[in-house]
């Protein structure tokens, strides 16, 4: 277990015995399984200087597999990206294909937007 005595750095000492202290830290709650995910694909260009970036929205689960779904789609895309604020950004307009390669995957998935 990995010492976490900075984040009890504003902690006053406590007499009881029976103190527990909370970080606050909530743990993530498990993925549910390809085929309960409900994903939209997005065409966006907003604050990108005009190029397409493909967006992935609407994964529900832990950051570790977003990550991984994120990976998936770059690497079988064969270009760059991100994953942000629980958003995969894939540069440029993919989204024929990412639409393609998460039905694959087992996914239910739309295009949305314009």
């Amino acid at each position: 277990m990995p010492s976490d005595w900075k984040a009890r750095l504003g902690m006053v000492y406590s007499t009881d015995p029976d103190f527990n202290y909370d970080t606050g830290d909530t743990p993530e709650a498990d993925t549910p399984p390809p085929a309960r995910q409900e994903l939209r694909v997005w065409l966006d260009r907003r604050q990108r200087a005009g190029k397409a970036v493909t967006v992935v929205r609407g994964f529900v689960g832990r950051a570790d597999d977003l990550e991984a779904l994120g990976r998936m789609l770059k690497t079988r895309c064969g270009v760059g990206g991100a994953v942000k604020e629980g958003e995969i950004l894939i540069q440029g307009d993919h989204r024929d294909r990412v639409v393609e390669l998460l039905l694959k995957a087992g996914y239910r998935c739309k295009k949305a937007g314009s």
